[in-house]
């Protein structure tokens, strides 16, 4: 006889979905950190996204038929660590992050705002907060680790209630235990210790966990005295233990897996004692039964996965399908979805079963901090998990209470959620605009940090009634692969938010590396392809770069700022660089302290500016390699400078809030100063409109991202304008073009690049169609104008830094009359490359306008100068019915619909647009402007009465299908055959019916090329259709009525 009991778990099997069941069209984030990226409550699901500091936030049911909208939350400034949803409170989430801060977040139930701000803020720590959960038994305590310490938070008092600082090195891991009274870490000097918070802040036992350093978790079982760990031993074989807290010096049991360098993420169900490991990067789960009794961990199941896992949860135990015997649901975050993956005991009877589901803990906490602290162990009330038996108690938390809406906060019912999501990326998110006298803290903002804004509809109906970019159409697309330059290895990404990353001219590209000696890659434009596996040539600084910026006036000559306060300024061989070079031309000094960024001189040669993190802004003459003037004023990091176009002035912005424009020659003092950005995270900027504005991106007071418009004559009075954009991390880098006012603004780590059209009146901001990309690039920035293809209307081109290659991006103008020069969109251009004054010159005074170059190519004549072709008249809709026969109108009419209908995946006319006229669309919008009403109220009733008569003559000729029917066909004037005919529906289907007639009355529209006529067939088909089946369902009902006697 076998002395160990048979598990009622070793039949379970692993089901994993099908695709329709997964949460798709999502971008995970792959940050590395100590948590899970990704947590369920019984209600909601939040995870990491791709952009760092925002999650995603998505209903863990489906409602209906309707797909699962997910919604993002962007709450800190940086990567996201953990997050923990309160076992308790279904809403109730806190996050903690790189940005050393924790945060605890309302969130509202489905088809409601997400909130703008946290309900509490706990911090700033010391360092970045590895790990977070709540108290398993009491409402309103935390639990953090940071660097080496823990710490236990009352959050309702917003203060620590005890530190537990006797770890060697970095926390890796903390958790509760079920009951609360213990707590247990994992470390990286390899140590397990089990605390007592109550008691001490020591230890109170402590022991050797596994031998290798590497990222190290644990969870507790379903009591106090046994937990698992996880981590790796000397030959970095993956490993787990099963501990006994009474008997603590080794462990009662050990399991080895495999030789990985993925940490395993240890998922363990305290009622059923499974537990799931889940390996980071991989494409298995392995499910094993703890069991302390015997004690043993016992292999139950393991499951392959379609997709790389990057992140796992337990879904709630209350939150489980027990009449399908569902004892476990684990989550998978994939890069592209989340996929449910259910554990199942099979079962014969579909019944619930007492063995599988015992009582589990409710969601009415236990305790409050104050009587927790105070030494009650008293547990949370067990509820049973019967559907007949189940208690539906619910419990809102006092750590944030729900905010009632306002009219300035609630949305409106039917306002769509995340409506430009990832499957369709291509378009521009919506855009709020204050008022010029408004603060931007206290504007509106339609695209809040919740990320919902204005609906499509609302967007047209703005784009229609006010101004519009004649650049909103613009097209931008990665050029062929034959254009790139791949193969790109240790680049370094972690340049200083002030600069751009990289810098290219006409000729090259230039890219710091991250090996030692502040190295930098210089790579030909002119030869794009793989680059080979050994090393590159490159230019040895020495020091970290800071910032490099090309000479527009000397293609050869590359600057590169140190961390060493230097200045390095580096000749290129024409014919590229074809060794390592470790002697600069020149070495400048002067600055004290590490240098922000460079800056050229747009029209005077060997001018250069730099800012510092001695608060000073110095001018160089390169000629002489000497400090010429010094800026001063500053009192606190200088963030960005920008030269102005006619290089008399310069402006900048600064950290402690302020916008400053100088005349370097005049005075070291700034000649003006107004209010900047609110936020203190990073800004830029930019001139304008001719050097008459000057164009800021930074931050809010609620680290939303924003651009700020001044008139550089008016810096005291704030800004004009203000333009709310999203909630991300990074700092906004415009690329401004002035030949045509448009600005190209994205981040480091953003995968998608805004565009806009300045106005130096209101509305200002002209949106147009924005970039997306399909993975995050580490840096963009704009070429001179002579590279754009002007044949294609090409407006700009700009080069994307991805992790591994260097890709041209091209900005297209759709146009219908290519063959001509649109001298529209292409005005003449600065020649940038050729310098107007000497250094000599500028510093003594003088001023100088750039040269003109027109881009017109050879042969190609002027759109403005082109003949205007003739528009073809269309005859009337009316002479078309009455040449027409009833029969000939209804053959053209189902043959449009059938043929429309086998096409649905097809684009609509407006899809392809590729522009028309600018007098005839004047004209035809003048027309719908003033006769609009008049015309569809009766050109409507016309069609349906010339319908109605022609259709029912038609409907007479043919059978009736009964006495009802047939009345029916009378009243309509259409038979049940032609109305089926007409919507394509093969049987009587309320759902097909539907679907189709909506298709077909959006392509027979008039504004897409259909007509009056044509739709007002489909609505009576429809309506035909649905009397049918009202008369069918009054005869099911006489049938099944008991005869009279």
């Amino acid at each position: 006889m076998n002395r160990f009991k048979v598990s009622k778990f070793r039949h379970t099997e692993a089901r994993p979905p099908r695709r329709e069941a997964w949460i798709s069209d999502i971008r995970a984030g792959t940050a590395p950190s100590c948590g899970n990226h990704i947590k369920a409550s019984c209600s909601l699901i939040a995870f990491n996204s791709d952009r760092p500091g925002v999650l995603g936030i998505v209903p863990l049911e489906s409602q209906g038929e309707d797909k699962r909208q997910v919604t993002h939350l962007g709450c800190h400034s940086d990567l996201v660590t953990d997050l923990d949803f309160s076992p308790f409170d279904d809403f109730l989430l806190a996050t903690a992050s790189a940005d050393r801060t924790v945060k605890v977040w309302r969130l509202p139930a489905s088809g409601q705002a997400l909130p703008s701000g946290p309900g509490l803020l706990l911090g700033p720590e010391d360092a970045q907060v590895e790990v977070l959960q709540f108290h398993p038994t009491a409402d309103g305590i935390l639990l953090s680790a940071v660097g080496r310490a823990a710490k236990v938070w009352d959050a309702t008092k917003q203060q620590p209630l005890t530190e537990l600082a006797t770890h060697g090195d970095l926390v890796q891991g903390a958790a509760w235990s079920r009951d609360g009274a213990l707590l247990g870490t994992t470390c990286k000097d390899k140590q397990l210790r089990i605390f007592d918070p109550r008691a001490k802040p020591e230890a109170a036992q402590s022991t050797p966990a596994h031998e290798n350093s590497r990222d190290g978790r644990l969870v507790w079982t379903g009591t106090r005295e046994h937990l698992v760990s996880t981590g790796f031993n000397q030959m970095r074989e993956r490993e787990v233990k099963l501990w006994d807290t009474r008997l603590f010096s080794t462990a009662l049991t050990s399991l080895t897996l495999d030789t990985s360098p993925r940490s395993l993420m240890p998922l363990l169900d305290p009622d059923s004692g499974l537990l799931v490991l889940a390996g980071k990067g991989e494409n298995q789960l392995y499910c094993y039964e703890a069991a302390p009794q015997q004690p043993a961990l016992s292999p139950v199941t393991q499951c392959l996965l379609e997709s790389t896992l990057r992140g796992a949860a337990l879904v709630p135990r209350r939150a489980v399908a027990v009449m399908s015997c569902e004892v476990l649901r684990v989550l998978q975050l994939s890069d592209t979805a989340i996929v449910p993956i259910s554990y199942h005991v099979p079962r014969k009877t579909m019944e619930f079963h007492e063995d599988l589901f015992p009582d589990t803990a409710g969601c009415v906490p236990a305790s409050d901090p104050s009587t927790w602290w105070a030494g009650s162990d008293q547990q949370v009330q067990r509820v049973s998990l019967h559907p007949a038996r189940r208690a539906h108690p619910s419990f809102t938390s006092c750590l944030a209470p729900p905010a009632e809406p306002t009219p300035a906060t609630a949305r409106p019912a039917g306002t769509p959620v995340d409506d430009a999501g990832p499957s369709e990326g291509f378009s521009s998110p919506p855009s709020s605009l204050t008022s010029p006298s408004t603060p931007s803290s206290l504007g509106p903002s339609l695209t809040s940090t919740s990320g919902i804004g204005t609906s499509p509809s609302q967007r047209s109906l703005q784009s229609l009634l006010g101004p519009s970019s004649k650049f909103r159409h613009a097209q931008g697309t990665v050029l062929h692969r034959d254009n790139h330059i791949t193969n790109l290895k240790g680049l370094n990404l972690t340049t200083p938010g002030e600069s751009d990353g990289f810098c290219a001219n006409q000729l090259r590209v230039a890219v710091p590396l991250l090996s030692s000696g502040g190295q930098v890659a210089v790579l030909e434009l002119r030869k794009p392809g793989r680059l080979p596996d050994t090393a590159l040539p490159t230019l040895q600084n020495g020091v970290a770069v800071t910032d490099l910026a090309w000479d527009p006036f000397d293609p050869y000559r590359l600057a590169v700022a140190g961390e060493d306060a230097r200045i390095r300024l580096w000749r290129v061989p024409p014919e590229g660089l074809q060794e390592v070079l470790t002697t600069p031309e020149a070495v400048l000094t002067g600055h004290t302290e590490k240098i922000y960024s460079l800056r050229f001189h747009p029209l005077a040669a060997d001018i250069l500016a730099s800012s510092s993190y001695d608060l000073t802004i110095r001018i160089w003459d390169l000629k002489v390699g000497a400090e010429r003037l010094r800026l001063q004023g500053h009192r606190d990091q200088i963030f960005g400078l920008a030269w102005s176009p006619n290089g008399q002035q310069l402006a900048t912005v600064c950290k402690d809030g302020r916008l400053r424009i100088y005349e370097p020659r005049g005075s070291p003092e700034p000649l003006q100063e107004g209010p900047g950005p609110e936020g203190a995270r990073g800004a830029r900027v930019v001139w304008v409109c001719d050097g008459h504005y000057l164009l800021v991106s930074g931050f809010d007071s609620r680290s939303e991202r924003q651009l700020l418009l001044y008139s550089a004559k008016a810096l005291a009075g704030g800004p004009s304008a203000v333009l709310g954009l999203d909630v991300a991390p990074s700092t906004l880098l415009p690329s401004y073009d002035p030949d045509t006012s448009l600005v190209l603004l994205t981040g480091k780590g953003d995968t998608r690049v805004f565009l806009y059209e300045l106005l130096p009146e209101a509305p200002f901001f002209l949106e147009c169609n924005s970039f997306t990309s399909p993975d995050p690039h580490k840096g963009f920035i704009l070429l001179p104008k002579t590279e754009c293809e002007v044949r294609e209307v090409e407006f700009a081109r700009c080069l994307r830094l991805r992790q591994t290659s260097l890709e041209p991006v091209a900005f297209r103008l759709p146009r219908v009359r290519k063959e001509f020069f649109q001298d529209d969109v292409f005005p003449d251009t600065t020649m940038s490359w050729e310098p107007v004054l000497s250094a000599e010159a500028w510093l003594g005074g003088a001023n100088g306008m750039p040269q003109l170059l027109s881009l017109q190519p050879p042969g190609m004549t002027p759109v403005s100068q082109a003949p205007r072709e003739a528009p073809a008249r269309r005859a009337p809709s009316s002479v078309y019915l009455e040449e027409k026969s009833d029969q000939q109108k209804k053959e053209e009419l189902l043959s449009a619909m059938v043929a429309k209908l086998g096409n649905r995946e097809d684009p609509l006319p407006q899809d392809s647009f590729e522009g028309v006229d600018e007098d005839e669309w004047a004209k035809y919008l003048a027309q719908i402007i003033v006769m609009g009403a008049q015309v569809v109220g009766r050109a409507f009733a016309r069609a349906l009465r010339q319908e109605f008569a022609a259709s029912r003559a038609a409907a007479d000729a043919r059978g009736r299908a009964g006495h009802q029917s047939a009345a029916a066909s009378n009243l309509s004037g259409l038979s049940l055959q032609e109305a089926q005919q007409i919507l394509n529906v093969s049987k009587l289907s309320p759902e097909e019916i539907q679907k189709n007639y909506e298709h077909l009355f959006k392509v027979n529209d008039k504004s897409v090329g259909g007509s009056f006529y044509l739709q007002s067939k489909v609505v009576r088909a429809k309506e035909r259709l649905e009397e049918e089946l009202r008369i069918q369902a009054q005869e099911d009902r006489e049938k099944q009525q008991p005869p009279k006697t």
